[in-house]
């Protein structure tokens, strides 16, 4: 009797030839390296070299991450992935009352340039690959990196690198956006005409799928609501005057790998080989890197449990497994305390060191997309694309992502969903191991890591010595060009960079875009 994968798509006991009856293994699989890239986007995948070591990490100040990330780097990281605390997110100052209670709780709190220094300091920024998990403000946060680089005396155009700056899924399903979608995506395209002209090597848009896997969606929705949402930001890219292979090829994606191993392989080849018809198909693209769906893998964290958590060790062990055979370019795993706490250091080295495992001690990387040709993983890769396809067809009726998005109809197809999955495993027809089978009466004792509450008015405090040393003046009249640039149609980096480098905060930067855009508010129409 047939199982239902994660998607609801059929898992039959046994493949044979006959699931792949009338399938062309030139149109559908290809050569790795070559359109439609089901086989991967590079000739030589791990067997060249390995993915990007990439380990999320910050909490509390800058100093504090920055010894974190110095002795990750110590024990083998070959990429930073910085996390930022919910005030810096929104848009507020640590000082902000807005910002009470969360000052550095969930990553690291980044107020001015001068914590961007603290947080890079002694970090060769000319050989750190860097990932900054910000949308909103991402602008903000890149421009105080390219500061600091150029203060090290690294130019801009060899930073190499990544901001997420995928708004869209904030109003899908995360949450963290300040403006209404509209001058949210002038601002997306602001980032890409800027960086194309002063930071050529940087990956301008990480989009992702990620949170909406966290939020309860299926592997189809992931796949079919991270692309569509991809092709809006193509779209307004296309109408801002762009060429498209003057910036498709900087863009990235990011996904979640979770338990399911099979589907989670067939999902990634499958992602890549849509993303490659349709940048070939409906945006005419000629460079093959504009067709290349390159993307970040991260463990499911909805998947991480509180109850025996060092049961976490495995899991994070199989969905690593399952993003290095769906061929990712970068790779975080989870620590196996993040269902408790932030990750102690000792949590935090045990998930990296599981990344070195599969790299070193087993044979995945010997050789290219090892499930190519499997019965099994070709069927599900097939039945996976058609299930997102029809999915991105439904957005593209609405009149595409972000008319469907007005609608709320992906949050609500994803609610169902995480409703779905509550109830299986309520009901113990889903087996989560610890939880609703082989339980335990007593857990051992965990002690978690704590952020100083002190933190909150540590930053306070610098930001009252920076509002007294800066040259006000200059900081007034370099805000009052950024709101000229945003109520016009100038591209708002440059003057936003003039502004931090005169020591404006991210709260007055995002203020003076509020007073002109506005903030969008759930509920109403964009």
């Amino acid at each position: 009797m047939a199982r239902e994968s994660e998607s609801g798509l059929p898992v039959e006991p046994v493949y044979g030839p006959d699931a792949l009856t009338d399938w062309d293994p030139a149109e559908r699989l290809g050569e790795p390296g070559a359109y439609p890239f089901t086989r991967g986007v590079y000739p030589t995948m791990y067997t060249g070299r390995p993915w990007t070591v990439r380990q999320y990490a910050g909490f509390g100040t800058a100093a504090e991450s920055n010894a974190r990330y110095q002795r990750l780097i110590e024990n083998g990281t070959t990429g930073l992935s910085v996390a930022f605390d919910l005030p810096t997110q929104m848009g507020y100052d640590s000082d902000a009352p807005l910002a009470h209670g969360e000052v550095g709780k969930v990553g690291v709190a980044i107020d001015s340039v001068e914590d961007m220094r603290v947080l890079f300091d002694g970090i060769p920024l000319d050989r750190v690959s860097t990932s900054m998990t910000i949308n909103a403000p991402a602008a903000l946060l890149l421009l105080m990196y390219r500061i600091v680089a150029e203060e090290q005396g690294v130019p801009a155009e060899k930073l190499t690198g990544t901001v997420q700056n995928d708004v869209l899924k904030e109003y899908i399903a995360r949450g963290t956006y300040i403006f209404p979608p509209r001058p949210s995506l002038r601002l997306t395209a602001d980032i890409f005409r800027y960086c194309r002209a002063e930071m050529p090597k940087w990956n301008t848009i990480s989009i992702s799928g990620y949170h909406m896997a966290e939020a309860g969606a299926t592997p189809v929705q992931e796949v079919a609501f991270t692309l569509a949402d991809g092709i809006a930001y193509v779209r307004t890219a296309v109408a801002a005057g762009m060429d498209v292979d003057d910036f498709a090829p900087r863009l990235s994606f990011f996904f979640v790998a979770r338990t399911t191993l099979l589907e989670e392989v067939a999902k990634f080849r499958a992602a890549r080989r849509i993303w490659a018809r349709v940048m070939r198909e409906e945006f005419g693209a000629k460079d093959p890197k504009s067709l290349m769906l390159r993307f970040h893998t991260q463990t499911a964290g909805v998947q991480l449990t509180a109850q025996q958590p060092e049961v976490n060790l495995v899991r994070v062990a199989v969905q690593g497994l399952a993003a290095v055979l769906g061929g990712t370019q970068s790779l975080h795993t989870n620590s196996f305390d993040e269902a408790l706490a932030l990750p102690t250091e000792k949590s935090a080295r045990l998930a990296l060191r599981t990344q070195q495992v599969l790299a070193h001690e087993t044979d995945v990387t010997a050789t290219v997309d090892p499930f190519a040709g499997s019965y099994a993983v070709e069927r599900m890769t097939d039945d996976v694309e058609a299930a997102a396809v029809a999915l991105m067809d439904r957005v593209e009726e609405m009149g595409g992502a972000v008319r469907a998005i007005e609608r709320g109809f992906q949050k609500s197809e994803i609610e169902h969903s995480a409703y779905r999955i509550a109830r299986e495993t309520d009901s113990g027809e889903r087996v989560v191991v610890g939880v609703n089978r082989y339980a335990i009466d007593v857990e051992e004792p965990y002690e978690p890591l704590r952020v100083d509450p002190a933190v909150e008015a540590r930053q306070a405090e610098r930001l009252a010595r920076l509002r007294a040393s800066r040259d006000g003046a200059a900081v007034t009249t370099a805000l009052a060009a950024l709101r000229r640039a945003a109520a016009g149609t100038d591209n708002v980096l440059p003057p936003m960079k003039t502004a931090l480098e005169a020591r404006a905060t991210v709260g007055e930067v995002c203020d003076a875009l509020r007073a002109v855009w506005g903030t969008h508010t759930p509920g109403e129409a964009p």
